[in-house]
């Protein structure tokens, strides 16, 4: 009992000293303060809290949706991703138990007679008048276990810290399904608005054929010039130009959407009708701090930075002495026949093992600071992503706000062109103006009639913007 309590005492002192030696914990917290409105409204009522098949009602819309979030390779990735991060958590908590193991073995062993084991063996009797076996066999069969005692709860902290990277993971998986709705949804507008912009082009080229036909009657009946027939035939094949060019570009943005989906070129259903007439769903933005429970990447920032946190305290515990506990029991004997004669070819083990790193200490003190450091790393980035997060709804806010009113302009724009056109052929043929105010006129409408398309597909784009960038599409 003696000897026990001065090793107890001798064990504790040896812990304190260790343990005073170990660093300090700083743990660094985010200073970021969100404002309270993105505006002026403090209105709570946020789009981000819908499912994306309630923001998204167009059903071939919704459709390819579907699809890519089955088949998206970027998105599987992210699966897999998840499933690497769970198996490290139960990895973590398989640290907290025993190692149990059975064992067998069987050996032969000749040692010469000439030595203190052979002299020994030479002179033993295993039983009357029945020498020591030469060579000696060995046969072994039993089971063992080891395990770490977690005393300092250095393994508990690492299994927590994973669990929190799993976490992690499954709000990173979150993000990617926010950007994988809004990326199928931008591209598909995108498609629509191809598809109208094709349609003004060729009504445009319907028109400026139109034109050029009555400019050859008038070269016929002396009151046009080859001048003329020239530039409106010049104007016709631009335009004819420009179809192609958009084919191309409506081309290329399908097959981006079947790279979305997952699959090989193929048409994408769609509605074909005027993008012109399609409202954008109407914002309602909540306010800045319901940004750090939606939005999966602040989510998932904050679990990183709980997790490096912890990740500290680990390294921190690699300081102070680990304590082992073995054990082993079983049978063992030279001859199979006497392998489980009890008790007396029984063995069994047990020991305890305390152990404090001395000699590496500067590797250990090197690892924490780099723990601290990817802390602090984890800090940094949870603040960059919440004011990335407002400044993106910021800038989606205002967009939708400036497209709102550019598009009204523009499309009153187009009115009076449109009445423009109508007017200079009108003048055109009763010789009133010349043939290149018809040109410019036309040269004008349809350039005006293709920005107002575009600024119809940017005021949608926006709406899916600040949907995303608000948290919303993952549910």
């Amino acid at each position: 009992m003696k000897f026990i309590n001065k090793n107890s005492i001798a064990i504790a002192i040896c812990i304190t000293i260790v343990g005073c030696k170990a660093p300090s914990v700083v743990e660094s917290a985010s200073k970021v303060a969100v404002p309270n409105a993105f505006v002026t409204s403090t209105d709570t009522t946020t789009i981000a809290s819908m499912q994306w098949r309630n923001f998204f009602t167009n059903k071939n819309l919704q459709s390819l949706i579907d699809t890519a979030l089955q088949n998206n390779q970027e998105l599987q990735i992210t699966l897999q991703e998840i499933e690497i991060a769970k198996n490290e958590a139960r990895i973590r908590k398989g640290f907290l138990l025993p190692t149990v193991g059975l064992k067998a073995g069987a050996g032969v062993e000749k040692v010469g007679r000439y030595t203190s084991q052979g002299a020994g063996d030479a002179s033993t009797e295993i039983a009357p008048g029945k020498e020591f076996p030469d060579p000696l066999t060995d046969f072994t069969i039993g089971a063992y276990a080891n395990w770490e005692v977690d005393i300092w709860h250095k393994l508990h902290t690492a299994k927590k810290a994973a669990v929190t990277r799993y976490l992690a993971t499954v709000e990173g998986k979150n993000f990617v399904l926010t950007n994988l709705v809004a990326e199928v949804a931008i591209s598909y507008y995108e498609l629509q608005a191809l598809d109208n912009q094709l349609l003004i082009v060729k009504q445009n080229i319907a028109l400026q054929k139109n034109a050029l036909e009555i400019v050859k009657l008038q070269k016929e009946a002396a009151r046009g010039t080859e001048l003329a027939v020239q530039k409106f035939q010049a104007e016709v094949l631009k335009s004819q130009s420009m179809e192609f060019d958009i084919n191309q570009n409506i081309k290329e943005t399908e097959n981006k959407i079947n790279f979305l989906l997952g699959r090989f070129p193929q048409e994408i259903p769609r509605d074909r009708t005027a993008i012109l007439s399609v409202v954008p769903e109407s914002i309602q933005a909540g306010i800045p701090s319901q940004l750090l429970t939606n939005r999966p990447d602040i989510k998932q920032a904050e679990l990183e930075l709980a997790a490096a946190k912890l990740d500290v305290k680990v390294a921190r515990a690699e300081f102070f002495p680990s304590f082992g506990i073995s054990a082993g029991v079983g049978y063992n004997a030279f001859k199979t026949s006497f392998l489980f004669k009890s008790p007396a070819s029984l063995l069994y083990s047990l020991a305890g093992e305390l152990a404090a790193p001395l000699i590496n200490r500067n590797a250990l003190k090197a690892e924490f600071s780099s723990a601290n450091a990817r802390q602090i790393q984890a800090m940094y980035n949870y603040e960059r992503v919440i004011l990335n997060a407002y400044l993106e709804v910021s800038n989606q806010l205002s967009k939708i706000d400036n497209l709102e009113k550019s598009y009204d302009l523009k499309s009153k724009q187009v009115a009076a062109l449109d009445k423009s056109i109508d007017v200079s052929n009108d003048l055109f043929k009763s010789a009133r103006v010349d043939y290149l105010e018809v040109l410019l006129t036309q040269r004008d409408a349809l350039e005006t009639k293709l920005e107002l398309i575009e600024t119809k597909k940017d005021q949608l784009n926006a709406v899916v913007n600040v949907y995303k960038d608000l948290g919303g599409g993952w549910r």
